[in-house]
């Protein structure tokens, strides 16, 4: 079984990107949503394995999704993937419960690693 992921990110070709590359790495996207406030809703009905969220979002921002996140669906892992990760950041996005923050700039397959070591420590449980 594929791993069912939810990508929340507001730029378009970022979206459109990253649901292609994942899908070619063998994830199954499930849905790739523009807001956090889609996401919190999305979640519920798709039951995503992870999720990957952009941190500078209109809105909401990734760490207010995550939270959001995190309380309705405790056992599901969210990633951080964003271009501003920063020491004070990661900090900030462990305290709003993220599993791990992926830099941008570290690229897809760097992502597509943590997403995959998130899913067996989950399938594990």
């Amino acid at each position: 079984m594929s791993v069912r992921v939810l990508i929340v990110e507001d730029t378009d070709h970022v979206r459109t990107m990253l649901g292609h590359v994942l899908d070619l790495h063998g994830f199954q996207v499930v849905a790739a949503v523009a807001s956090g406030a889609e996401a919190i809703e999305r979640a519920a009905e798709i039951a995503p394995d992870v999720i990957v969220v952009d941190y500078k979002m209109p809105g909401m921002n990734g760490l207010e999704t995550a939270e959001q996140l995190r309380g309705a669906h405790p056992d599901v892992p969210v990633i951080l993937y964003s271009a501003y990760v920063s020491d004070d950041l990661a900090d900030r996005a462990e305290r709003a419960g993220i599993a791990a923050c992926v830099p941008k700039t570290a690229g897809v397959e760097a992502l597509g690693r943590e997403i995959a070591a998130l899913a067996m420590g989950t399938e594990q449980a």
